[in-house]
């Protein structure tokens, strides 16, 4: 590949070194199973989009009450326990459920006022990228708000039974303008603010744990109260429970103040809900009247390497001047990833390495001419090095570090759309590197050049000022078009392909791209019956033409079969239903019909099932002599034929279209498996079930992590950890009432799972945690001590304590053995009892949540859930049942679907 002196990479400014410079500095390795890449959030101007990540089960683990000790129980007086019993406190993990998403909580910077300069259109060549039309039915705006199959959409947008919206009450803005009005971190951040809930009043909070109320809201903490562990299962079972059953720490939590829960009711009013506006949806050209943002963020320049840190070729080292080096600091970084071993990968890497030494040599004069001679080891460790300095960073050098890149950030954070604040997708410019791809690419290894303003085209408002790029350069060219919905957009160099930004997922544009693509899948509904009737006439037709359309039409509908596209010899050997080859294909008689291909992002499709009679006859067919490998099975179809012939069976319809419904309507059926009168842990188990299904009908597979099978060990011994604690909730009952064994014959069952090398294993840790806990406890009483003036406690002290614990586990081995445990004051037989029923739950929920574990391992339900699956099913399956939407929805997906949760009602159906 020729390159010449302005592709490569640009000469860094040179620009003053900062924090976020150094920590950006060191190259990051990203899991092996994603691509930089593929996993860019940008879209591709073929409409195939980013690919969304592989998401896995959540992790699990045990509360507080799991890594108790068996030992004696202290009698207690007034209510407390003796200095040397409260050491027996232990610190355990949290007790997370494994059901929820996992929420990664981050402040969002505070946009600036833009900084730019006066505009200079005049100067700027003016370039028309693809327009909308050009991008997948995803990425285009929706044009005008239709109303529903089933004529639910009602003039506020919202769906169901709810009727006409109820008009909600004003509140006082207290404050200037928006920004002024903004508080700390502390006060009003992003992950406090409501998400599209109607709200109710403002009534002062009871504590600082409660939560603005909605109805669900209610219905959460109903259901979690129901399902969690009680206040005494959080504390040792050594200790008794108070009178009034609050904690100290309950008791001392301050009151949040009234103005914040003001603060965030005038916030969500202030949202711009356009699902409530028909008007809002615009008229298919028009798609807004003012446009002004920042651009893109450029990434900080390249850092040179410290002098003693060079690669070396054949023993010898190398002085690279910055161009080069950062090239090789790329591939430097990954030398112990699959990557770096990869063949193809080494030699795209090598041959673009080769001509970016060319115009920048070493100084030693050393031609390179072999990789196998390159030793990128210094380099590697050197990232090493810094890598463990930045974990070694105290939390506020990290905080630190944020809110310089926080604030670095802050202009681009934020576009304004019709004088609307608008969060923008991903602000950022691709910063150069290697292209992973995904599977056998053949361009893996080829490297991704650094952007410079001349490569990139800005869409912006006519009368908005032109932003300032963060480096030195002029833009490629500036436009003022209404009709598309990109901010910036340039081609990459890897695939030629055309990369947008767009706004966020939760935007009102990307809100009515999905729920247009939604209701056009609920439209379909009407029309399936026919296209259905028609596919099968032809599948006996005398037009081979027909007959073959009519045979991928099946694929398509019965095993939700991607279209797929015809490839050039430079991209992923991926294929789809129009686009199968002879050897993807084999007849197994009577009826059978095996796939074996790659589909999107080189996942493996391989499927044996029955097919219709005719279809297999059609196959047959379509395979006879004189075709062979490598002939196209469907020769006489193209994607663009298929999807013209269905847009006239109904306005608007294409293969994907079909994708979407059989998805949606999968899980709907399958939905109805739930458990009215199950647990909240088995519901959310039978919701993962249906998405699942859905998953395994679209192919979403994933590779099964690296550490799945320690990970799934350890959360059985957590369940055995609850067994534990069970063991001595028993044993302290038999002790109280040796009878009970008669009355409740199931008790006297010891548990299963238990054994010796667990009892060991378990307190052996137990010990470890109950003398590190110590340790920390003596430390932060010196320097309590210290700080008050008075004389630290001395070493005899902490090894007296440590003493004291050692033979507290000794105690509780014995007590195991013996298989008595006296019971602690205040026990009764009714609260024992009812804490081992407790305890059973506790298990049981476990338990559900480890074999969904189980069952989710090798499948991907993020990409199903986020883009295939109506999210007013869920919505409306959460309401119906009881289940926090929280549990389903992490908070990304709450903000990119606020419409479904204003429209969806218990009874809402696709």
């Amino acid at each position: 590949m020729s390159t010449t002196t302005s592709e490569m990479a640009v000469v860094a400014p040179n620009l003053e070194s900062t924090p976020i410079t150094q920590a950006a500095h060191a190259p990051q390795v990203e899991d092996e199973s994603m691509s930089s890449e593929d996993e860019m959030p940008l879209k591709k101007i073929n409409g195939a989009g980013a690919g969304q990540k592989r998401a896995g089960g959540g992790g699990s683990s045990s509360s507080s009450g799991d890594d108790k000790p068996l030992s004696k129980k202290p009698r207690v007086s007034n209510g407390g326990a003796t200095a040397s019993r409260k050491r027996r406190i232990i610190a355990s993990d949290s007790d997370e459920s494994d059901a929820g998403p996992s929420v990664k909580k981050e402040p969002v910077p505070t946009p600036k006022a833009n900084g730019v300069s006066k505009p200079r259109s005049s100067n700027a060549k003016k370039v028309t990228p693809p327009s909308d039309s050009d991008l997948s039915e995803d990425e285009r705006p929706l044009a005008k708000k239709k109303a529903t199959p089933n004529g639910k959409a009602t003039p506020n947008g919202n769906g169901g039974s709810n009727g006409k919206a109820k008009p909600k009450a004003k509140k006082p803005v207290t404050s200037g303008s928006e920004s002024e009005s903004e508080s700390s971190p502390e006060e009003s951040s992003e992950d406090e603010k409501p998400l599209a809930k109607k709200k109710v009043a403002a009534k002062p909070r009871k504590s600082a744990g409660s939560a603005v109320a909605t109805p669900a809201a209610k219905k959460k903490t109903t259901m979690v109260k129901a399902e969690s562990d009680s206040e005494v299962d959080d504390v040792p079972l050594a200790k008794g429970k108070g009178s009034k059953g609050k904690t100290k720490a309950e008791e001392k939590k301050p009151v949040v103040k009234k103005e914040k829960k003001v603060k965030e009711e005038e916030e969500d009013e202030d949202k711009y809900k356009w699902w409530e506006q028909q008007e809002a949806m615009g008229n298919g050209e028009v798609k807004w009247t003012t446009f002004e943002h920042n651009a893109v963020l450029f990434p900080p320049p390249y850092v040179p390497l410290p002098k003693s840190v060079k690669m070396k070729y054949d023993g010898v080292p190398l002085t690279l001047p910055p161009e080069s080096e950062e090239v090789a600091g790329f591939f430097g970084a990954m030398i112990e990833t699959d990557h770096a071993r990869d063949a193809k990968f080494r030699e795209n890497f090598f041959r673009d390495f080769k001509a970016v030494l060319e115009q920048y040599p070493p100084k030693e004069d050393v031609k390179v001419k072999s990789l196998e001679k390159c030793d990128f080891k210094p380099m590697f460790e050197h990232f090493e090095r810094e890598k463990e300095k930045k974990k070694a960073m105290t939390k506020d050098e990290k905080k630190a570090i944020k809110e310089a890149k926080d604030e670095m950030e802050a202009p681009y954070v934020f576009a304004m759309v019709d004088g609307r604040k608008e969060k923008v997708g991903n602000f950022r410019a691709e910063p150069p590197g290697l292209f992973r791809g995904r599977g056998e690419h053949p361009k893996k290894g080829t490297l991704k050049h650094r952007l410079r303003p001349e490569d990139i085209v800005l869409n912006i408002g006519k009368d908005a000022p032109i932003p300032k790029p963060n480096i030195p350069g002029e833009w490629k060219g500036i436009q003022h078009d209404n009709t598309v919905t990109w901010l910036a957009y340039w081609k990459e160099n890897v695939n030629g392909n055309a990369k947008y930004v767009f706004l966020s997922a939760g935007s009102s544009w990307k809100g009515q791209s999905d729920r247009a693509k939604f209701e056009k899948a609920r439209d379909l509904i009407k029309h399936v019956d026919k296209i259905r009737k028609d596919y099968t006439e032809d599948l006996k037709s005398k037009v081979m033409a027909d007959r073959q359309r009519a045979t991928a039409l099946y694929f398509i509908d019965r095993l939700a079969l991607r279209a797929g596209n015809e490839k050039g010899e430079d991209e992923a050997d991926t294929v789809g239903c129009c686009s199968l080859r002879y050897e993807h294909v084999t007849l197994s008689p009577p009826n059978k019909v095996i796939f074996d291909f790659l589909g999107k992002d080189s996942m493996r499709f391989h499927q044996e099932v029955e097919v219709d009679h005719q279809v297999f006859k059609n196959i047959k067919l379509f395979k006879a002599e004189p075709k062979k490998k490598g002939d196209d099975l469907f020769d006489r179809l193209t994607t663009t034929l298929l999807n013209k012939h269905l847009n006239g069976m109904m306005p608007g319809l294409t293969a994907k279209v079909f994708r979407t419904y059989n998805a949606s309507w999968t899980f709907q059926q399958q939905l109805k498996n739930t458990p009215k009168n199950g647990t909240v842990a088995e519901k959310i188990a039978a919701y993962n079930t249906a998405n699942r299904d859905v998953a395994i009908l679209c192919n979403h597979q994933k590779t099964v992590s690296k550490g799945f099978e320690a990970s799934f060990a350890k959360a059985g011994d957590k369940i055995r950890a609850l067994k534990y604690q069970r063991m001595k909730l028993r044993l302290q009952l038999f002790s109280l009432d040796p009878k009970i064994k008669k009355k409740k014959p199931e008790l006297a069952e010891d548990e299963s799972d238990l054994d010796d090398e667990f009892f060991e294993r378990h307190e052996s840790d137990l010990l470890e945690r109950a003398l590190d806990a110590a340790k920390k406890k003596f430390e932060k009483e010196n320097m309590k001590l210290e700080e008050e003036g008075q004389k630290k406690k001395g070493k005899p002290d902490l090894d007296e304590r440590l003493k004291e614990i050692k033979a507290e586990f000794k105690e509780l081995k014995k007590e195991r053995k013996s298989k008595k445990v006296e019971p602690r004051k205040g026990a009764t037989e009714e609260k024992l009892l009812e804490q081992i029923a407790k305890m059973d739950e506790r298990i049981a929920t476990a338990r559900v949540q480890l074999e969904d574990r189980d069952k989710l391992k090798d499948v991907a339900l993020g990409t199903s859930k986020i883009n295939y699956i109506d999210p007013r099913l869920t919505v409306a399956w959460a309401k119906k049942y009881d289940v926090p939407l929280e549990k389903l929805f992490s908070k990304t997906l709450r903000e990119k679907f606020p419409w479904a949760e204003a429209e969806a009602d218990a009874k809402w159906v696709f």
